[in-house]
């Protein structure tokens, strides 16, 4: 099974913010930008490995700054960290004024993606090679965030 750099993974797309994308008080609707978030990490995922793989968890997703109608929103998908057969996908998101080119982080997600084979049971999937320095930080503290969340859902077995 052949390893992936980050770059071979990492997917770039954009959508631009339309009124039916948005809530009653004119700005994105929170559920557009998250379902974009999901495609983003999607795309990324099934580059990686290489066939189908599906949302396993949401851990994180803050959105930081409102989008209004017009704005052009950039998302960025790569694969932090693999496991076995999971992986963590980050996604990083701006807005982009189409006039001015000015550009805003408006959210980051971090989602975990578990590929599947052709009998849509978990399988094995290509590991990651960290090249640059911000890749080898963003792998670490996937790791960091993969360890916390198996420990947390280990006392919560407990407990229940």
């Amino acid at each position: 099974m052949k390893q992936r750099t980050h770059k071979e993974s990492a997917i770039v797309t954009r959508y631009i913010m339309m009124p039916e994308h948005t809530n009653q008080h004119g700005t994105a609707f929170g559920g557009i930008i998250m379902s974009w978030i999901d495609i983003a990490a999607a795309m990324a995922a099934e580059k990686h490995c290489a066939h189908e793989a599906v949302t396993a968890s949401i851990d994180e997703i803050s959105l930081l700054a409102p989008v209004y109608v017009g704005d052009h929103v950039i998302l960025k998908a790569a694969v932090n960290y693999v496991g076995n057969t999971s992986m963590e996908i980050g996604v990083q998101v701006k807005k982009e004024n189409p006039y001015t080119g000015e550009k805003i982080k408006i959210a980051k997600a971090y989602l975990t993606f578990v590929g599947l084979d052709k009998n849509k049971r978990p399988t094995k999937i290509p590991q990651i090679i960290a090249e640059t320095e911000d890749e080898k930080r963003r792998y670490e503290n996937a790791k960091i965030r993969v360890l916390n969340r198996k420990e947390m859902l280990k006392k919560i077995k407990q407990k229940n």
